[in-house]
């Protein structure tokens, strides 16, 4: 999918092109987003993001990103994707506006173009991702506080809200379904032995697990439902920044009112993958403030689900460990998919 397939889709919608200076200027001014005065000094890319077209401005009076979705993956053109992503997005940071436990961790909303899916916010010039906790850094337990923190408020805040159909999300939970729950247990072309030597033999068998494909299957049932809760959707260290020494919490795109379990199986999931110590995964279920509906064994079944994604799908780590690690992880995903919460722990 190209520039001149995005017209072709929505000719009248503005394409975000930060090669066209003369052309995001004059879309900027017509926004109010750029002062009367103000110019366009850079132009770059913003982070790694897979999903949407995220830059960088900057100008002659500050900075900020702007961000549209396409009808397509960023990363994966050749992969569909619902264009109005970004709106759910958008309509995410009005809604935790007012509440500060949120907001502060968050980037402030600048602006918001309907017409164009296009999000103005807040810049974190200075910030860095988490995934560097793949390459074996300690998550600080300060830092692991917040963000259980930020899952508490967030899961707790909006339990009984009354327009929480507003926020079903169906397309891109339905996306989502695809690449986590079905597709990385199916007969599919991703070459895995291109990633690790002998990971497509440990996937086959997995696959061959009647068992446990079919309680994949049914977690992802459960995942399509309507829930209590509003998730972030997409909570691992790609989505958690560091600020000046203090943490915050993007790309709520995938958000929707479903199992607060997710989110915290998500979390359990990535925390295992950058093998963090044992002693920070025991703690979780103590630091996060669940409620009396909460499900630890949902929770720890959703992990085994992503951790099994994240090493036989399409949504690769930059996990540089051996193949009997890989087989480990699925093991332990086989385990907690099949049995639920370890007598042990975790």
């Amino acid at each position: 999918m190209t520039r001149g397939s995005f017209l072709n889709l929505l000719p009248h919608v503005y394409y975000l092109d930060a090669t066209d200076l003369e052309g995001l200027t004059s879309f900027l001014h017509d926004r109010g987003w750029l002062g009367p005065k103000e110019s366009i000094l850079d132009v770059v890319q913003a982070g790694d993001g897979n999903m949407n077209c995220t830059v960088r401005v900057t100008t002659t009076a500050t900075s900020f990103i702007l961000k549209q979705s396409r009808p397509w993956v960023e990363k994966y053109p050749d992969i569909p994707a619902p264009f109005e992503r970004t709106l759910r997005e958008g309509e995410f940071y009005q809604l935790v506006a007012d509440h500060d436990g949120l907001s502060s961790m968050m980037p402030k909303l600048l602006g918001f173009d309907r017409q164009a899916v296009m999000l103005q916010l807040e810049d974190f010039s200075s910030a860095v991702d988490y995934t560097c906790l793949y390459g074996l850094q300690d998550l600080e337990f300060t830092d692991f506080e917040k963000l259980l923190s930020y899952l508490s408020i967030l899961h707790r805040e909006f339990l009984g809200f009354q327009e929480k159909n507003y926020f079903a999300n169906r397309t891109m939970r339905k996306l989502n379904h695809e690449h986590v729950f079905r597709l990385p247990l199916a007969k599919n072309d991703l070459n895995l032995d291109g990633i690790t030597t002998g990971l497509q033999l440990c996937a086959d068998v997995l696959k061959a697990d009647v068992t446990y494909v079919a309680e994949v299957n049914r977690l992802g049932e459960r995942y399509l439902e309507e829930g209590r809760a509003l998730l972030h959707g997409d909570y691992f260290p790609g989505s958690w920044m560091k600020v000046n020494d203090e943490v915050r919490v993007i790309d709520p795109e995938f958000c929707f009112f479903g199992p607060p379990e997710f989110d915290v199986g998500v979390m359990i999931a990535h925390l295992q993958l950058a093998q963090q110590p044992a002693g920070l995964m025991d703690r979780l279920f103590d630091v996060y403030e669940a409620d009396d509906l909460f499900d630890r064994n949902l929770a720890v079944r959703f992990a085994g689900v992503e951790v099994m994604r994240r090493l036989i799908g399409v949504a690769q780590l930059p996990l540089f460990v051996s193949l009997d690690r890989k087989q480990t992880w699925l093991d332990w995903s086989r385990q907690l998919v099949c049995e639920g919460y370890p007598k042990e722990g975790l």
